[in-house]
């Protein structure tokens, strides 16, 4: 009699739950591989869904697909406690089993029992042991036969065995590594990892046997790397034959460049790359981690941004020099949701949640470019497609771009992360901004390498940079738009090009509307996040065409043009933010040069209300006791608000007034992330109440709160849902999903739509829901705006009014 674990949607096939625990053994297996953990994460693979070796979930699967529109109800069958109960019953209960046993019955058993939702609490807020309730409190029916099955069918009992004590070796080497990481913390990594291989061998398994295909992937990115290698380097050696080859600027770029070549032949590990703004550092980074990964094997590169600005550009400027548009990833967002926190009950059959589920989103590209929202996500935030992508950081060089942007709150969360995937996951990190911030001098510290930065004399080559002048017009006097849009003008007769970079959205709008008000003939252009992506990169390709032939333009933009957007002005504008944004901003001004040197003027802007702005208004406090101080004593600080020393100063500064946020702070239950993921057992305050509640020690090694974490997570304050926009070809987008695809096509269409998406908070969904402004597709899944909701000018819509505009010409 055949157990059925999955049944193809188009030929009513079935796949054998044998054959599906055995294939996704082998990937998890494969993937655990890669930090000698095979045995732990093909434990996990193994035993996942021993629970539909029952004729519960035979009958409940058949009548599911006889029955597609009425299905049997939710919760009818747990198919998914049974693999961690067989794990604890086994290796938890007996008497004289070793404590690396238990654990490892811990680890597994927790990804087994969380592989349709999210990884459980050992302890939660309430006391209550969510992975005891399941793993030891829950009867299961036909538990006797699933477990009679498996022996009979997978692996028989002395094989388990011996499988399990191979896991049990590596557990142990993995804990005895030496690391600076306390025995918490290498748990909750491990946990993680497992669960991820867990999570993408399940979903590639069941997405190859739905597709019906052979899983035909072998990693083809070594050839690639080589290939790559070799079309950069001649793209290097054409740039030698341009006249501008021998420009101070240029000669300077081809020396970090270099030094980035040689420092590629060092072993693995984390290292900073402080190349000026507009010193290259795309191409000279991108040198470093081909060279890397050709040496060292490694498995992709990874490019981790601040924004999604960046992501376009870089990933356009890679495209081109390595000539190859199929393996470049860009990773903006997450257009699905993880909304539906248990889909149990709908495993073994496809429907439209099944179909999404499973489309192919595991980051297994040779080049990914993402941000630093969906980076941390991977490692800290709630739902399955997150941590899926997890185990693909392992063996990777990763490439963080402006660093310097990490937010404050999770400052120590990255700084945990990176250091178990340079300690644990043989990956390769490269901290890359003009502005490095002091990221080792807080409490839970990133351990750079000794003797870490790439590039020689740095104090000289920032001086060789310098093009612009710093003109502080922020510590005496303040501006509001009207007094700005006359500074403006003054500017514009005695420059061709103008950027000004203002802090809020609302007030870069307004400067916007009044300066068009002024029937001005020098064309004016907006750009913020408003806008999806492949809007701003219309725009910015308009102001780049105006640059290059010299025409009068003005570009009013916040923040997101700074970091990494090639851009050159002759007179930038800034509003006072951290040191670190002005320097970005003067990254914009004279980039390549151009002249011998232009003003960049920082103002003090009246009209931002940066309440809910918390870091740019601290950052904007520190920089102008940074000002002042220069002011009073023109040697301070170097004599230059951009000098390394000044840097320093800032990031000290600014990283000791948050002290007490750099931890992940939940106000809701008045715990810091780090100690719900982190804390020992002796020093949890759950676990110190649970004894004082109970009378006795929680019968388990770990007492962290993995859910209860995950669920409050969130890396900007208010969490935000990615809405498609019917911008161009967005329309054809969202057309095309709203139709009945398979889930190659679903994939495919998934990745064409994060170039026309916007993030937007709760309250705006809400006000365009009120407006009648947003529509939701695919069982809700998936949001789309109308077409009066966006706007061709200024993106997002909220009142709903901007109406099919119609190109007269």
């Amino acid at each position: 009699m055949s157990f059925i674990a999955h049944i193809r949607e188009k030929d009513k096939q079935i796949q054998t739950v044998e054959e599906h625990l055995l294939e996704v053994k082998k990937l998890a297996e494969s993937y655990g591989e890669k930090i000698n953990i095979k045995h732990v994460t093909g434990l996990a693979g193994m035993l996942h869904d021993l629970g539909k070796y029952t004729n519960g979930f035979k009958e409940y699967i058949i009548e599911a697909v006889n029955n597609p529109d009425s299905p049997p109800k939710r919760g009818k069958i747990d198919h998914s406690t049974a693999g961690g109960k067989l794990l604890y019953e086994y290796f938890h209960t007996q008497a004289n089993i070793s404590p690396f046993k238990q654990l490892l019955a811990e680890i597994v058993g927790n990804a087994i029992i969380s592989h349709h939702s999210y990884l459980q609490d050992f302890l939660d807020p309430e006391l209550e042991s969510k992975y005891l309730n399941r793993v030891r409190e829950k009867e299961l029916d036909e538990f006797a036969l699933s477990k009679q099955q498996f022996f009979e069918k997978v692996m028989n009992e002395k094989e388990f065995y011996d499988y399990v004590d191979h896991a049990v070796a590596e557990l142990e080497r993995f804990l005895a590594k030496n690391s600076n990481q306390q025995f918490e913390e290498k748990v909750m990594f491990l946990t993680k990892f497992t669960f991820s291989t867990l999570i993408d061998a399940d979903r590639t398994n069941t997405r190859l046997f739905e597709e019906n295909k052979i899983d035909a992937t072998f990693n083809r990115n070594e050839i690639l790397f080589n290939r790559y290698y070799q079309r950069l380097k001649s793209k290097i050696d054409s740039f030698k034959n341009q006249q501008s080859a021998q420009n101070q600027i240029n000669q300077l770029r081809a020396q970090m460049s270099e030094q980035c070549e040689a420092f590629a032949e060092k072993q693995s590990g984390v290292y900073t790359l402080s190349i000026p703004t507009g010193g290259g550092k795309t191409l000279a980074s991108l040198r470093y981690a081909l060279k890397h990964a050709k040496l060292y094997n490694k498995k992709r590169i990874i490019y981790v941004v601040p924004y999604t600005t960046i992501i376009e550009q870089n990933a356009e400027e890679v495209r081109n020099i390595l000539q190859d548009h199929a393996n470049i990833l860009e990773h903006h967002s997450n257009i699905i949701e993880d909304t539906n926190d248990d889909d149990e009950y709908q495993d073994g059959i496809v429907n439209v949640q099944q179909k999404l589920k499973l489309a192919r989103d595991n980051w297994d590209s040779p080049i990914i470019f993402t941000t630093m929202v969906q980076f941390l996500n991977v490692f800290y935030a709630k739902g399955s497609r997150n941590i899926r992508r997890l185990h693909n950081l392992s063996e990777s060089v990763i490439i963080f771009d402006e660093v310097q942007k990490v937010p404050i709150s999770c400052v120590s969360l990255f700084n945990q992360a990176l250091n178990f995937l340079k300690t644990y996951c043989y990956s390769s990190i490269i901290l890359c901004t003009a502005t490095q911030p002091a990221l080792d001098f807080v409490e839970h510290k990133l351990e750079i390498n000794t003797d870490g930065e790439i590039i020689n004399n740095l104090d000289h080559v920032i001086e060789a940079f310098k093009r612009v002048e710093i003109v502080d017009m922020a510590s005496k006097e303040s501006f509001n738009n009207e007094k700005l849009c006359h500074f403006i003008d003054e500017k514009m007769n005695e420059v061709q090009s103008l950027l000004v970079i203002l802090n809020t959205k609302s007030v870069v709008k307004n400067l916007y509307n009044l300066l068009k008000e002024k029937e001005n003939p020098i064309p004016v252009y907006h750009l913020s996040t408003s806008m999806c992506a492949a809007h701003r990169n219309e725009i910015l390709d308009e102001v780049r065409m105006r640059l290059n032939a010299g025409d009068k333009v003005i570009c009013i933009s916040t923040q997101l043009i700074e970091a990494g957007v090639d851009v050159s002005f002759e007179c930038v504008i800034r509003s006072l933010a951290g040191l670190d944004s002005v320097a970005q901003a003067a990254g914009r001004c004279n980039r390549h040069g151009e002249k011998e040197m232009q003003f960049v003027y920082v103002i003090d802007h009246e009209e931002e209300n940066l309440d809910h702005l918390k870091e740019i208004k601290v950052g904007k406090q520190v920089s102008k006791r940074i000002l002042i101080d220069i002011q009073k004593d023109k040697q301070k600080h170097g004599g230059n608000i951009l000098s390394r020393q000044a840097m320093e100063r800032f990031f000290k500064e600014y990283f000791t007034q948050f002290k007490s946020e750099l931890n992940y702070f939940i106000p809701r239950i008045k715990k810091n992330m780090t100690e719900l993921l982190t804390e020992s057992k002796n020093r949890n305050t759950y676990h110190q109440a649970y004894m004082s509640n109970k009378g006795e020690k929680l019968p388990l090694f770990l007492a962290n709160s993995y859910y209860t974490a995950a669920e409050n997570f969130r890396v900007i304050d208010d969490h935000t849902t990615s809405v498609i926009v019917p911008y161009k070809e967005g329309e054809e987008i969202i057309a095309q999903l709203n139709s009945n695809q398979s889930i190659a096509d679903l994939s495919r269409e998934l990745r064409k739509a994060q170039q026309y998406t916007i993030n937007l908070y709760s309250h705006e969904l809400k006000e365009l829901d009120q407006n009648d402004g947003i529509v939701s597709y695919l069982d809700g899944k998936i949001l789309a705006l109308k077409e009066g909701a966006y706007n061709r000018e200024f993106g997002l819509d909220l009142q709903n009014e901007s109406g099919f505009e119609v190109n007269m010409f």
